[in-house]
Formats: structure tokens, sequence, C-alpha cells
């Protein structure tokens, strides 16, 4: 080798194409229809992307932790499978139709292929005759098989939910999407409405769901810890308070604790804005109404709920102490009880939650302790500011002074069964999965409405029910519910004019079975049974830790749906699950309050910087999260045409462990370069 005259540099410009098109050309990715048994299979999978129109550098860590995981897998005699498709649907694609005139289809294809051949430059080992778009009719028209399969076996129904309506664009929006009581998109007041949804019913496999965690050794233990809070199993008790005088066609109302122990210390009861009795005392009240209307704009998210100031309102109600005879308790309205949650209703011990005492300081409620913590002396403690949450013996609390917290409540609810007035349940924090979304840009959920026979599926031999491209987006609201024709069609069992469903899915549904159907992506039916259990479950699934509750949570009812209809053989799609750290760089702030790209401001060796247009110094923030508001994003494209892919890759995979967030620098990226010249010696 000494004899050979050497390159002077690694011409990657030349030897990536030439090996990516011999790949290409020895179908070397290629993994077979179904495994057989001839080697060990290995499923590798990424999270699969969004279209926007360009990778970024997460896009680059992500895939190429994959791909080199698919790699070493071939390398060991696997047979491996990784795939790559497109998470196509969604509201960006129908806001750039409204904004920019562009049809959803022609935006999202154009942003596909613009990606696809960027993916492609970084040489990943990728099979893509498997690559499909979630847009696709051939894909979503073998989902709207499912949601049918789904309906069919009871896992599906349409019932009345509360929701955030924005009454400018007509439409139902996610928590996320409710910015200060206003709509994100119209900025107008959302207002909380009662409206007939699909759901899919995740509630009937809480138990399994929660259960299976434990079996999941080769997830991260806060992605199991997360999900377990998100399901929420909790046990106690439900309590039936009577009314002192009926309301609503009610004599009582019916609260689930987890604290019956502390019934003794209970100041108040309170029910959600939507409650029966919050409706009957503001059609006496004026200003209950006005009151509840307030609550409706705050959304229904936990996390604004739980920013929010603790108001309510006081009905006039009472209701009756089910231990303490002739003790009866107001009943406020609070912007703090959700009707989604438990009964709608709670009872509030302020000594005990803090959320109940923030409440009872600010309106004069009373404060009776009844739990004593360890070494106080009950004569003297007193509750301040800070509720105590803890164990402790009871006291102040008529047959359940002395007991422990759980003897305490084992106590309460035998004495509330044994009074007619309660019992003991188990209680599920997770809610049915509203699927539901008043928006053009999505798969129809296939079903037909019709006056004289109601709800009605699509019949098979009219599937897919595919979205009409000549739609109007120039008015507010679903451009399916205001198109001419397409809604309108003759009921499949009596013949009758009938209407279809305008709602679209929830894009998340799109994601929930995705990596069950690239086991077969080009069948005609949803999936292949034989190449569908051979290959799942997923051996290795990649993507960020933002996704560790819904699209998990939501892809594990979808399998154990699909499970329980006798369609695969697996409960559970991801057998290991890798969530990998976010790729950062320093963000750069103008001395007016400009952010500047990072080709707009030199960068000195001590780090500072100063802005090149105007030579005055910049504010510099280190390890900030890649964003397009902070202009602080690396241009992959940009970094292979200067470096090459390999470079690229070996910096993503070099600079740090790859489950922690790592600084996308210059210097790091020019020492993974010339660390790769000798890499042209072996070609």
């Amino acid at each position: 080798m000494n004899d050979v005259a050497l390159p002077a540099r690694y011409d990657f410009a030349a030897a990536e194409p030439h090996w990516q098109q011999a790949w290409e050309a020895g179908a070397c990715f290629a993994a077979p229809d179904v495994p057989d048994g001839s080697k060990p299979k290995y499923y590798v999978l990424e999270m699969f992307p969004y279209p926007s129109g360009k990778i970024h550098m997460g896009h680059v860590r992500n895939y190429t932790l994959g791909d080199v995981v698919a790699r070493y897998k071939r390398a060991r005699g696997f047979q491996v499978l990784h795939p790559m498709g497109w998470d196509a649907f969604g509201l960006p694609a129908e806001n750039a139709a409204r904004e920019r005139g562009v049809h959803p289809a022609a935006w999202t294809y154009q942003n596909i292929a613009t990606m696809r051949a960027e993916l492609q430059r970084m040489g990943l080992s990728i099979e893509w005759d498997r690559e499909f778009a979630t847009c696709d009719p051939s894909y979503y028209g073998q989902q709207q098989k499912l949601f049918l399969e789904f309906l069919k076996g009871g896992l599906v129904e349409r019932k009345e939910s509360w929701v955030n309506w924005d009454p400018v664009d007509h439409t139902v929006l996610a928590n996320e999407q409710v910015i200060d009581g206003r709509g994100w998109r119209s900025g107008a007041p959302v207002e909380k409405k009662k409206l007939s949804q699909w759901f899919f019913s995740i509630t009937k496999f809480a138990p399994q769901l929660l259960e299976a965690l434990d079996g999941l050794d080769r997830w991260p233990e806060r992605v199991k810890l997360m999900q377990a809070n998100w399901i929420g199993r909790s046990e106690g008790a439900r309590v039936r308070f009577a009314l002192e005088t009926p309301a609503a066609g009610q004599d009582s109302v019916e609260v689930f604790t987890t604290r019956p122990d502390t019934l003794f210390g209970m100041s108040f009861l309170a029910v959600a804005a939507e409650h029966p009795l919050a409706a009957a005392a503001a059609a006496q009240n004026p200003a209950i109404a006005g009151f509840i209307t307030e609550v409706r704009a705050l959304g229904t998210s936990e996390a604004a709920i739980e920013q929010a100031e603790k108001r309510g309102i006081d009905t006039g109600l009472r209701v009756k102490h089910p231990f303490i005879e002739g003790a009866t308790f107001p009943v406020w309205i609070a912007n703090f009880v959700l009707m989604e949650y438990g009964t709608g209703a709670i009872f509030g011990c302020p000594s005990g939650d803090q959320r109940d005492l923030d409440f009872a300081r600010k309106y004069d409620l009373p404060v009776p302790p009844v739990i004593l913590p360890p070494g106080e002396d009950s004569s003297t403690f007193a509750i301040g500011k800070t509720a105590y949450t803890d164990d402790g013996v009871l006291y102040n609390s008529g047959f359940l002074d002395g007991l422990a917290t759980d003897a305490g409540k084992r106590a309460a609810i035998d004495a509330l069964e044994a009074k007619g007035q309660g019992k003991g349940i188990v209680n599920w924090r997770l809610r049915d999965w509203g699927v539901s979304r008043q928006r053009y840009w999505g798969c129809p959920i296939p079903v037909i409405h019709c006056d004289a026979c109601g709800t009605q599926p699509v019949p098979q031999d009219q599937l897919p029910v595919v979205l009409p491209e000549d739609v109007d987006f120039s008015k507010s609201g679903n451009p399916l519910d205001h198109h001419p024709s397409w809604k309108h069609v003759a009921c499949p069992s009596c013949g009758k004019p009938a209407l279809r469903e305008t709602d679209t899915c929830d894009t998340f549904v799109d994601s929930s079975w995705y990596f069950a159907r690239f086991t077969a992506p080009k069948a005609g039916t949803p999936l292949v049974a034989e190449a569908a259990n051979g290959w799942l479950p997923v051996d290795q699934y990649i993507g960020g830790i933002e996704h560790a509750i819904l699209h998990l949570l939501y892809s594990r009812f979808f399998t154990r749906g699909l499970s329980h209809l006798g369609q695969l053989s697996t409960a559970e799609p991801f057998a290991g699950l890798f969530t990998q750290g976010m790729v950062q760089h320093a963000s750069y702030k103008s001395q007016d309050g400009r952010w500047l790209a990072p080709d707009e401001v030199d960068v000195a060796t001590d780090g500072s910087a100063t802005d090149k247009a105007t030579g005055l110094s910049v504010t510099v923030a280190r390890n900030d999260k890649m964003s397009k508001s902070k202009r602080n994003t690396i241009d992959p494209g940009a970094i292979i045409d200067h470096y090459g892919a390999d470079t690229a890759r070996w910096f993503i995979l070099s600079d740090n462990p790859p489950e922690r967030d790592m600084e996308w620098t210059e210097s790091g990226v020019s020492g993974a370069s010339r660390f790769t010249q000798p890499v042209s010696y072996t070609h």
C-alpha cells in the first residue's frame, strides 16, 4: 500500500454518491416479505418525520442512530427491516393552503420530495421500496378499514364530549392550541362546547396498558413512569352527598376521592362549570352565568388550569355531610374542577390539598386539620400556607380518630358502604381518545349519517373514502362541511339521502399503526398476518422524549386492539425504545433584540460574538434547542455540501452519548472531517 499514490483529500463528493448508487442497484437493504427463519430477524425503526419542507439536525441525529443499529445487525447476520415513511396529514398543510393558496396535497408531496432527496444524500441504509405517506389513499383507505373493524369490535363509539371550540374557525382545538383562552390561529375567545365526537375506547385496556409496562424492560424508566402517571390508577371511593334542597332533578351529588379518610376535613363541595348543578344555578343567577362563561374561556388543559388563579362562585346550594349529623356545606362552582375527570365534582379538604387550601384561603372558608403529622402535638398543630399531604394519624375525625392514614381510608369506605352513601372503587385518570377533527387534511372517518337508519359504516366496496380535491379554503371552518357535493350520499342501508361524516381523524391515528403497515406496505388489506406477526414487535424504536405519552400510548392501544380483534399475535408494538437527546446550537441576539443566524455573527475563541453587520457585541446563549424562531438552526444540506455525509454522521455519533443533548459546533464538525480522511484509503 506504501507504493500507492494516495489522494491528498478524501473526495466525498465523488465517493458518497458512487456507493449510494451501488447500494441501491444491489438492493443491499431489502428485507424479505416475511422473516424466513434462516437468520434472526431485527426490526429497527425511527419515528417517521412530518414533511415540513427540509430536514433538520434532529432528523440527522435520529436517523443516524437508527442506521448504526441497522448496519450493525446486518453485519451480525440478522435479517433487518429498516423502512421510512411520512407522517403527512395535519394542520400545517391546511394552513399553507389558506395562507399561500396552494393545495395541501401539492405542498405536502413537494416537501416529501425535497426531504427524501436530503435523507438519501445521508447514505442511510433504508429500504425505500417500502416508503409511503399517510396522506396516500392507499394508506388511509386501509386505516378506514381498521376504523370500521374497531367500530364493529366495540372499540369505537360516538358520544358527546366537552371540547375547546373556536367560534371563528369553527373547529375543535386541542388543549395545546388554546393560548391565554384564545384560539392559536384566530385569536378568538375559545368556548367550551358539547359536541358528538368519535372516540377510541382506550379506557377498556387501561389495566392491561398499565400492567404491561412492567414487561417493557428495554424502555427508559422515565417513559414508563410518565405513561403510568398518565394512565393514573387510583384507589378511592365514590361518595354520595345528599343535597339539602334538590336541584336540576338531582337529590345528591356524587364525588370520587382518593382520600375518604379526610372527609371530616371537608370545607366545601365544588363542581365543574359544565355540571348540571352549575347550569341550574346559572339559570337563576346572571352572576353565576357570567362566571361560567369566563371559566369556559380557560380551556380544558390541566396545565392551564393548574397555572390559573383558583376562582369560584357560591351556587347557594348546600350538601349534607355523610358522617356528621346535621352538618351542611356550600356547593361552589370552581374553575379548577373538570367535568371530564371523575364525576365533575370534588369535596374540598383544604388541610390536605394545596389547591383546596388556596381556594379556601381566597374565599375565607374553614380549614379544619384532620391529619396529624408524626411528632406534632394535636393541641398546637395548625395549617399555614401549605397543606399537609403526607400520611399521619387521624384526629378531629369522629370514629376515625387515632387511625393511621391507610386504616382510615378502609374504615371510611366501610362506613360509607354500610350507610349506602358510597363505595370503594378503582378510578383511572386515562380518558377515551377523542379522534374527531373538523379539518380537511386528514383521514376521512368512514361512516354515513342517515336520519332513518342512524350511523352506518361505509360499505367495504366504497372504500377508500377519498378526500375531494376541489375544496375551498377561503371560508372558515371545515372545507368538507361546505363542499357542495362530497358529503351528500345515499344511505347504504335504505338508499335515502344521507350525509357523510365530515370530521377527519386526529393525526395521531395515522402514526398509531404505521409500523405494522411497513411489514406489508402494498397489501390490499391493512395487515398481512404472516408478515406482521413475523416482523413485529419493532425490536428497536428511536425517537424524541416529547412523544413519551400520547404517540406511544396510542400505538400501544392500537396494537392491543389489533391483537384483541385477532389480527396480531403481539400486544405491544415496541420491544425496545430509545429516546435520543436534542441537537442544540448557541443562539445570538443583537442589541436591538433581533435573533441573528449563526452566519450573521463572528464568534471569537473565547465564545463571545459580534454582529457582522454592525460590529456590535451580541448576547450569546449556549446550548439552546435549535428552533426557527431563534434562527439558530443549521442546514444539514449545507454541512453535507461542505464536509460530506460521513462527516455529518460521524460528528453526530462521536460528540456525546446519544441519550444526552449535544451542541452542534463548527469546530466539532471540522474535527470530525479530519478524522474521516483516512476512510478514503479503504475505497
